[in-house]
C-alpha cells in the first residue's frame, strides 16, 4: 500500500519541534532520528503526531513553510480547544484569526471545535453565515459565542 507522509523542511529547529508536538499530542512519538556523527544535531527524523506520520529534515534558513499549508486540529470542546491553545502561546506561538496559529518554528495550526463544524454544516444557510461572521471575528475559537451566532440569527 501506497503512503503518503508530509515531510517538514526545517532550518535547525526539527529536534525541537518534534520535542514539542510529541509532547504536546496524545498518540504521538519519535520513531527514528539520524544524527550529524554521535553527539550532533538531529538532521532528519520520522515522527507521529497525533497518529500521523511525519518525515522531517534540518534543510537550512531557505526552507520556510507559509499559510498554504497548515494542520487542523479537531478539538471535542472548548475545554481542548483551550489546552492545545495555551500550549501553543506557552511555547511562543502567534496568534493569528479564526482559530489560527502560528507555532514558534513556522508551522501553521487551526485549532477548532467540533461544534463549529457541526453548526457550519447546517441547513439553515442563515444561521452558517451569522457562525462564519462570528468566527472571522475571533482569534481563538469561542464554542459559546459561535453557538449564540447561531441561535440568535
Amino acid at each position: 500500500m501506497t503512503r503518503v507522509t508530509p515531510f517538514l523542511m526545517f532550518n535547525d529547529q526539527l529536534e525541537a519541534a518534534m520535542a514539542f508536538y510529541t509532547a504536546t499530542f496524545p498518540d504521538s512519538e519519535i520513531r527514528n532520528a539520524a544524527r550529524t556523527g554521535e553527539d550532533g544535531p538531529i538532521t532528519s527524523a520520522e515522527f507521529v503526531v497525533g497518529g500521523q506520520v511525519f518525515m522531517g529534515y534540518n534543510g537550512g534558513p531557505h526552507f520556510t513553510f507559509s499559510q498554504g499549508v497548515s494542520f487542523f486540529v479537531d478539538c471535542e470542546d472548548q475545554a481542548e480547544v483551550d489546552a492545545y491553545w495555551d500550549r501553543f502561546v506557552k511555547a511562543g506561538a502567534t496568534p493569528v484569526q479564526c482559530g489560527w496559529i502560528r507555532d514558534p518554528f513556522g508551522l501553521s495550526w487551526q485549532i477548532v471545535p467540533r461544534r463549529f463544524m457541526e453548526l457550519i454544516r447546517d441547513n439553515d444557510a442563515r444561521r452558517v453565515k451569522a457562525v462564519m461572521a462570528a468566527m472571522m471575528t475571533m482569534v481563538k475559537l469561542d464554542v459559546a459565542a459561535l453557538e449564540r451566532a447561531f441561535s440568535e440569527a
